[in-house]
């Protein structure tokens, strides 16, 4: 008897989340099968040369077999068409998760176009990522100590547990919240920063040519900082700020708030004001440390890239 959890399962979108997912699923043993989809032949053609996929194709309807687990890592503008092709496909019973950066516009989707009651669908995010893109560049160890967020449709779903135990396996640690809060959040802790380093950068990029010039070559950690988010992938971070508007606006507002305020502090020479604020937020960073939050190993930065 096979000691595999999973015979067959679906990628749909093999970039970097995706592709690590499958080599996690090869490297532990999860699945037998680890098929893909994805609409680039570029994506495709390097799957193959790195033998991360048991098969890979261009469209869900190419497959004539079922599927034990499917898992959604594409960006979130093609959810719809995703649900609507997993409703007239799936003929048993198959889990279907997702590594979308927001939950309420996922849900949404799903509750517009799919009514197959075989589509066992459990909303996730995984929080772990770099910011290269492109399945060359994805690892197993990507999810290691790293935060997964369930946002069930119904908490009393049976089907939740096999979701979390999924997860459990690639290295993840589960938290389950609604899926407002989770957008909630996620526009603090993530959107936002991605924001400001596109802000940022762009900034830069209209200083005099002179300016510019000097200050990508003296580019300090700060600001090195930023550019290596800026670098991220356009087409996700659209997608996200499309669909979390409402959320990213708040959070945006209090933000803006706060950079006023210490703009009135520089003016005003207000040093004790700059200190406090200072002192709080490196506490801040002292927490996420203490949660082993503080970084993320990238393979391509010590030249072991693993490609299968």
């Amino acid at each position: 008897m096979s000691n595999f959890i999973f015979q067959k399962t679906l990628i749909i979108g093999v970039g970097l989340i995706g592709s690590s997912i499958a080599r996690a699923l090869r490297e532990y043993s999860i699945s037998s099968e680890i098929h893909g989809v994805d609409t680039s032949d570029d994506v495709l053609k390097k799957c193959n040369n790195l033998n991360i996929l048991s098969s890979g194709k261009k469209d869900l309807k190419d497959y004539s077999c079922q599927f034990d687990l499917i898992i959604i890592c594409s960006p979130l503008s093609t959810y719809k068409k995703i649900f609507s092709s997993l409703s007239s496909f799936v003929k048993k019973p198959t889990l279907v998760t997702d590594v979308g950066s927001t939950k309420v516009s996922v849900i949404q989707d799903y509750q517009d176009t799919c009514s197959n009651q075989d589509v066992k669908f459990v909303p996730s995010h995984p929080i772990a990522g770099i910011e290269k893109s492109g399945p060359e560049y994805g690892f197993s160890k990507l999810f290691e100590n790293r935060f997964c967020i369930l946002t069930p449709i119904n908490n009393n779903d049976d089907f939740i547990n096999d979701v979390k135990s999924f997860w459990k396996l690639i290295g993840l640690e589960i938290q389950i919240m609604t899926a407002e809060h989770h957008d909630r959040v996620l526009a603090m802790t993530s959107h936002i920063p991605q924001l400001i380093a596109y802000s940022i950068v762009a900034t830069a990029s209209e200083l005099e040519t002179h300016i510019r010039d000097e200050v990508i070559k003296y580019s300090a950690a700060g600001f090195r900082d930023f550019t290596r988010l800026a670098g991220s992938d356009p087409i996700m971070w659209r997608d996200i700020y499309s669909m979390n508007k409402n959320a990213v606006l708040e959070m945006l507002g209090r933000f803006a708030e706060d950079l006023s305020t210490l703009q009135k502090a520089i003016r005003n020479n207000d040093t004790s004001f700059l200190e406090k604020t200072f002192s709080s937020t490196r506490e801040i960073r002292k927490l996420i440390e203490k949660l082993g939050q503080a970084g993320s190993f990238d393979p391509t930065e010590s030249g072991k890239n693993k490609k299968n």
